[in-house]
C-alpha cells in the first residue's frame, strides 16, 4: 500500500514543477505554458482520483 501512497504524492510534485515550468515560460512561450498549465491540472485531477481510489482499496481489503 506504501507505493499507491508514494505514486499519488507524486503526482502533486509532477503539478508543482509543470506550474513552475507554465510560470517561467508564460512570456516567452504562451502556447507552451497553456499546455503546462494543463498537465498541472491533469496531475492534480490525478492525485485526487488515486487517493479515492487507494481510500476504496483499502476499505475494500479491510472488510
Amino acid at each position: 500500500m506504501k507505493i499507491l501512497q508514494f505514486f499519488q504524492y507524486a503526482y502533486l510534485i509532477i503539478a508543482v514543477l509543470f506550474l513552475y515550468k507554465a510560470i517561467s515560460e508564460w512570456s516567452t512561450d504562451r502556447n507552451g505554458a497553456y499546455m503546462s498549465l494543463f498537465f498541472a491540472a491533469l496531475a492534480i485531477f490525478m492525485f485526487f482520483f488515486r487517493k479515492r481510489f487507494r481510500k476504496k482499496f483499502e476499505d475494500r481489503n479491510k472488510q
